[in-house]
């Protein structure tokens, strides 16, 4: 099965307190992959980065619970910490196209964010690496390594500042499997993503909280905990300077440091 996991983003520029759809990052769409009907494909996650006291965001669809409100939350400003229950996915459908929607009292030229984290049981034409904790504790040879990088980040509603997982610390082993446990940032953007060979070429990551580092420390941990299934990603040091990392940022173009944590697993095939 070609699993895959996919983090993407919309923005609006302006909502200045009225209701906006979402203009979705360059190469990111809306519309849920082609997908075998029979595959479980799960929203797992979303959040949102904004600059007002408080915001509204929804993502809703006819084929969600109802096509008026469907997941409906408040969103305190500056504040991307995730917005489902831990462990509880909403189902989506092939080919079904989401509405992804914000209103924030905002300042004009002021950028707000909504990524979603979406996951495809079986998605023809990828096939990313992901394996379970429990897989990864089996593999693992005892050491932690962390790798630094620092996405110099573009103003705008796109993903920028992609950058080689090996362009600053350049010390993985040759040829060596290792497993992503989480990360941390030490400044706030909406989203972080890590893309390459292993990923099936499509971005997975998770929200740029730096007041949380204990959420993002084991990211892909608890996710693949939580929802039981494979979902922490595996590195070949082989394909390091391919492994690309990227961020969402705001119209602050702040500059994003990225501290990747990675464990040294053994040789075994993960499936």
């Amino acid at each position: 099965m070609g699993r895959a996991l996919e983090l993407i983003s919309g923005s609006v520029v302006d909502s200045l307190n009225v209701v906006v759809a979402v203009t979705m990052a360059s190469g990111d769409a809306l519309t849920v992959r082609n997908a075998p009907l029979d595959a479980d494909v799960r929203l797992l996650q979303l959040w949102a980065d904004i600059q007002a006291a408080t915001g509204m965001i929804r993502v809703r669809s006819p084929r969600l619970h109802d096509n008026v409100q469907g997941l409906r939350f408040q969103v305190p400003v500056s504040d991307c910490s995730p917005l489902l229950p831990w462990g509880v996915s909403q189902k989506l459908y092939p080919q079904d196209t989401l509405i992804s929607e914000l209103q924030v009292n905002d300042a004009a030229g002021d950028l707000e964010t909504i990524p979603l984290l979406i996951h495809y049981s079986n998605l023809p034409g990828a096939d990313a690496r992901l394996a379970t904790w429990e897989d990864v504790m089996r593999r693992m040879t005892g050491h932690i390594v962390t790798v630094e990088n620092t996405i110099t980040a573009a103003t705008g509603p796109n993903w920028t500042g992609a950058e080689a997982l090996n362009a600053e610390l350049d010390l993985l082993k040759a040829n060596t499997d290792y497993a992503l446990l989480g990360y941390r940032v030490a400044v706030e953007c909406a989203a972080v993503a890590w893309r390459g060979p292993d990923t099936g070429n499509l971005r997975l990551g998770g929200p740029g909280i730096e007041t949380q580092p204990e959420l993002t420390s084991d990211w892909f941990k608890r996710l693949s905990l939580v929802f039981g299934i494979p979902l922490i990603p595996i590195f070949n040091s082989a394909n390091k300077s391919g492994t690309l990392i990227d961020v969402v940022q705001d119209e602050n173009a702040a500059a994003v440091p990225v501290i990747s944590i990675l464990a040294e697993i053994g040789p075994t095939t993960v499936k």
